[in-house]
C-alpha cells in the first residue's frame, strides 16, 4: 500500500467515525420527546420547535458560511465543527426551562453544519476520479450507522439513568473525535503531495475569491440537485424526530421498542450507501443523478406501503421501512456527496465545500 493510499485509508477511517459521533447528538432528541413531554411538561407544538431549533441554523449556516472549508481548510471546519457541537449538548440534560434547551439544540445545529462539507471535502482530495462514487458510497455509511448506535447508546442511556444523561457521553465522544480530526485529517495540500487521477486537483494556496450563494447557485444541476434533496430529507428527518412518538401513540409500541424500530431506516440506510456505488457502476454506467432519481421514486412507493400496512405488525413495518431506508439514503448520499463535489472541484473551481453546503442545507 502506497502513501497515497495509506493517507487516504487514515482519512476515511478519521472522517467516518467521526462523522458518524455527530448523530449520537441528533438521534436522540426523537428518542427522548416523549420523557420532555411528561416530565417538563412541552406539548407537541414546542416539541416540534425543537426541531426547528436543531435544523434552522444548519440550513442556514451551510447556506452563507458553506465556503468556510474552501477557505479556512476542511480539517479546521470539521474538527472545530466537533468540538462546538460537543460543548453546546454536553451540559443539555441539566436544564428545565425551555428556552435554554432551545438555544443548546440551535447552537448544536449550527456546529453540525461545518461537519458534513468539510468531511466531504477532505476526503475527496484524496480519492480519484474513477474512485469517487464507490468511496463516496462507502462514506455515506456513517451517517446510518451513526444513527443506529446513537439510537441505541440513547435508549440504553434513557433506560438506565434517565433522559437528562442521553446527551452527556456522546458530547464528550464528539469533542475527543474533533480533536482527533485536528491531528489525522490532513490535506494532500498540507503534507505537499498529489494525487494522480483527478481532473482538477485545486492547491492551499489559490487565492482566487470564492464563489458568492448566487454563483454557486447558477451552477448547472445545483437547483435541480438541491430540490431532489430537500424532499429526501423532508422523509428522512421526519422519520428521525417523530417515528418513535408516533410509533408509542398511534402502535403502542413500548418507549424502547418504539426507539429501537426507527433504527430500521438506518440499516437499510447502511446498505443503501454500501451498494450505490456498485448499484450506478452496474445499472446506471456511473450516472450518479440517474440512478439517484431511480431510486428516490421507488422510495417513495416503499413508504406509501408502510403507511398502508402499518397496523400489520412489527415484521412487515420492519422489512418496509429497511427497504425505503435504502432506497432513500443510497440517493442521498449520492446527490449530496460525490455528486456536488464533483460539480464544485470542476475546472479548478475550488469550490467542492460551498456545493456540498448550499445542496445540503436544502435537507433541513
Amino acid at each position: 500500500m502506497n502513501t497515497i493510499q495509506n493517507r487516504l485509508l487514515i482519512s476515511f477511517i478519521t472522517a467516518w467515525i467521526a462523522y458518524a459521533l455527530t448523530y449520537f447528538l441528533r438521534k436522540p432528541l426523537g428518542i427522548i420527546k416523549t420523557d420532555l413531554e411528561n416530565d417538563l411538561k412541552f406539548s407537541k407544538y414546542q416539541l416540534g420547535l425543537f426541531d426547528t431549533a436543531l435544523l434552522l441554523p444548519y440550513a442556514l449556516v451551510q447556506t452563507f458560511f458553506g465556503s468556510l472549508g474552501d477557505r479556512y481548510g476542511a480539517r479546521r471546519t470539521f474538527g472545530y465543527g466537533l468540538i462546538g457541537s460537543g460543548i453546546s449538548m454536553i451540559t443539555f440534560g441539566w436544564w428545565s426551562d425551555y428556552r435554554i434547551l432551545f438555544v443548546l439544540l440551535f447552537l448544536n445545529g449550527a456546529c453540525q453544519s461545518l461537519c458534513w462539507a468539510a468531511a466531504n471535502k477532505g476526503l475527496g482530495a484524496w480519492v480519484t476520479d474513477i474512485q469517487r462514487n464507490f468511496v463516496f458510497g462507502l462514506f455515506g455509511t456513517c451517517p446510518f450507522a451513526g444513527g443506529i448506535l446513537g439510537t441505541a447508546l440513547a435508549v440504553y442511556i434513557q433506560g438506565k439513568d434517565g433522559w437528562r444523561l442521553v446527551h452527556f457521553q456522546p458530547s464528550i465522544f464528539c469533542i475527543i473525535a474533533g480533536v482527533l480530526v485536528l491531528f489525522l485529517f490532513r490535506e494532500p495540500s498540507e503534507l505537499r503531495m498529489s494525487v494522480t487521477g483527478k481532473e482538477s486537483p485545486v492547491k492551499a494556496t489559490d487565492n482566487r475569491p470564492r464563489m458568492t450563494i448566487m454563483e454557486v447557485y447558477r451552477l448547472p444541476m445545483v437547483k435541480e440537485i438541491a430540490a431532489s434533496v430537500f424532499c429526501l430529507k423532508v422523509v428522512r428527518y421526519a422519520i428521525y424526530l417523530w417515528l418513535p412518538l408516533y410509533l408509542k401513540q398511534e402502535l403502542n409500541y413500548s418507549k424502547s421498542d418504539a426507539g429501537l424500530f426507527s433504527t430500521m431506516f438506518d440499516i437499510g440506510g447502511v446498505a443503501g450507501s454500501a451498494t450505490i456505488g456498485f448499484i450506478l457502476n452496474r445499472f446506471f454506467n456511473n450516472e450518479g443523478c440517474l440512478g439517484a432519481g431511480v431510486e428516490t421514486l421507488f422510495s417513495a412507493g416503499t413508504l406509501l406501503l408502510f403507511l398502508v400496512f402499518a397496523q400489520s405488525g412489527i415484521t412487515i413495518n420492519s422489512i418496509l421501512m429497511i427497504v425505503t431506508g435504502l432506497l432513500n439514503c443510497g440517493a442521498d448520499i449520492i446527490l449530496c456527496s460525490s455528486v456536488p463535489i464533483e460539480i464544485g472541484e470542476m475546472n479548478g473551481r475550488n469550490a467542492g465545500s460551498a456545493v456540498i453546503g448550499f445542496v445540503n442545507e436544502e435537507k433541513k
